[in-house]
């Protein structure tokens, strides 16, 4: 996801040089076609053909990524964990600073 939000979109092949010029251990293109088709299915890009490339582009951009997957993410507990996921939410809240309390505030707000 890196890699496809730091170009705006991008082909496999683009992909893969860009994730490989930074490890160790390069990994196969048939890898890299794998991870974005499944990414593609689960809605996270969004692929469109030109000539016999795919060509991918972020489905949210990353801010709005990390938003949705800490919305999944807390849902989830509370699911789970019921009020005592909810407790301790309210004593991390609790324990914040006034300042920085207001601001988480104000951003679920916005929500």
């Amino acid at each position: 996801m890196e890699a496809v939000w730091a170009r705006g979109e991008a082909s496999i092949r683009e992909v893969m040089d860009d994730v490989n010029a930074q490890t160790e251990k390069p990994r196969a293109y048939t890898t890299f076609m794998s991870v974005m088709a499944r990414l593609d299915r689960k809605g996270l890009l969004v692929r469109r053909r030109e000539g016999k490339t795919d060509i991918y582009r972020p489905a949210f951009s990353r801010d709005e990524y990390v938003d949705r997957r800490a919305q999944a993410e807390v849902a989830s507990l509370v699911d789970q964990f019921g009020d005592v996921a909810l407790g301790h939410f309210a004593r991390q809240m609790a324990d914040l600073n006034p300042e920085r309390r207001r601001a988480l505030q104000r951003l679920a707000r916005k929500s």
